[in-house]
């Protein structure tokens, strides 16, 4: 692993989803999940987040949609989070959703409003 990709990868995990859940994540890591959080951190914040092409919000609103339609509630909580620190607005999160009720399915969407809803509460965002 590159330590200067892993770095790189590390301060925009912090900045997009939060110092607190990046490090409960790095100390939660024990010798069977640390290379995946050495994965995550290196592959996915250090290289991907780090292409040109898309900027930071505009990689949010993809990973709301995939996330609703993967079904994955505490992945979507998260990004939800790291949506509103990208410069989404709740209308713009809302419409996200919105377009995954057709495209994902009816029951999906409603489980990704509920998520949603619960963490833009608990930011103040609603």
């Amino acid at each position: 692993m590159s330590d200067d990709i892993f770095e790189r990868g590390l301060a925009k995990r912090r900045r997009v989803l939060g110092n607190d859940y990046v490090d409960q994540s790095m100390r939660n890591a024990d010798p069977f999940t640390q290379p995946l959080q050495e994965l995550v951190t290196e592959y996915c914040w250090g290289n991907l987040w780090h292409r040109e092409g898309l900027s930071d919000r505009d990689r949010s609103m993809i990973n709301l949609a995939m996330i609703t339609a993967l079904n994955r509630p505490h992945e979507l909580r998260l990004h939800v989070r790291g949506a509103i620190n990208n410069g989404m607005s709740v209308d713009e999160i809302r419409e996200v959703l919105m377009q995954t009720a057709i495209y994902c399915g009816v029951p999906a969407a409603i489980d990704a409003f509920r998520q949603a809803r619960e963490v833009l509460r608990e930011m103040g965002e609603i």
